[in-house]
């Protein structure tokens, strides 16, 4: 190997504006390892031919992908597997897609925050109503329930469940829909994967289910602390602060799984006013 096919680090780092630091992480990770090797004094240079995937692992570390995926990336494009490839570029996209919605709604918030002063939680209380404990009666709904992530997993099933109800068949059916579609949440402690999700929708008629996953059933009456939440979903939590706090005064023993019912589409009004009513079922100590 000639000496011009032979880029020491600081070379081989200004040509691919990759640091010295970062060059050395990839080479302790085998990512990128200099192949040239001096006979003489055993010192080890980038090639030319290096430079293209250095050019590579910087595209793909900008992506927001990490050294484990860059390696598995690589591996499978030096096997000629671009479904692999693609099929991780796609998840991130959506990844990337999901943050972008996340960082908008931060932003309304911060916005909204500015306007007052920066008292974003007053804010938050300003849109909630009272705590009141009310009696729901027993409801006859259409119901799915999965784990996953919030947002990704809460939008597909309600989509599901609205595109099943929607059909020809129980359209004919006369199916109808008799109250606000609701998320009920099984966990006794807040995951960000992996959560145990249901979604359901009161309904009345003769429906027709063709999902496996899906049922027909009844949510038993309970009795609950009920609050009305006005603003983006990020906020709701506020709301669940209040009932908290409600049932400690009341001396009142909180059950899962809590309920959201959402009363507005997020694609039809503005994130300030959506309105979702947040309902703990409850017992006396």
């Amino acid at each position: 190997m000639s000496s011009v096919d032979q880029i020491p680090i600081g070379k081989f780092s200004f040509m691919t504006r990759l640091s010295q630091k970062a060059l050395r992480l990839y080479d302790r990770k085998g990512l990128l390892v200099p192949e040239a090797k001096d006979p003489f004094t055993g010192y080890r240079y980038y090639t030319v031919s290096q430079l293209e995937k250095g050019m590579k692992i910087k595209t793909l570390c900008f992506l927001g992908f990490s050294l484990e995926e860059i390696s598995l990336f690589l591996d499978a494009e030096n096997k000629g597997d671009l479904e692999y490839i693609e099929a991780g570029f796609r998840k991130k996209l959506e990844q990337t897609r999901l943050e972008i919605g996340q960082l908008q709604r931060i932003e309304g918030i911060l916005q909204g925050a500015c306007k007052h002063n920066g008292k974003v939680m007053e804010l938050f209380k300003m849109s909630i109503t009272e705590p009141i404990i009310k009696e729901v009666p027993e409801l006859r709904v259409i119901s799915k329930r999965e784990e996953g992530t919030f947002v990704v997993t809460i939008g597909k099933l309600i989509s599901e469940i609205c595109s099943c109800v929607e059909s020809p068949e129980n359209q004919r059916n006369h199916v109808k829909v008799t109250g606000p579609i609701m998320f009920l949440y099984h966990d006794e402690e807040y995951k960000e994967t992996e959560a145990d999700i249901e979604i359901a929708l009161p309904v009345s008629g003769r429906i027709s289910v063709e999902d496996s996953k899906m049922e027909i059933k009844t949510l038993p009456a309970i009795k609950a602390i009920s609050a009305i939440y006005r603003g983006p979903y990020p906020g709701v939590e506020a709301g669940f602060s209040q009932i908290f706090s409600y049932a400690r005064e009341k001396n009142l023993e909180t059950l899962s799984p809590s309920r959201e019912l959402y009363f507005n589409d997020p694609a039809e009004v503005p994130e300030e006013e959506l309105m979702t009513e947040i309902q703990v079922p409850i017992k006396e100590k």
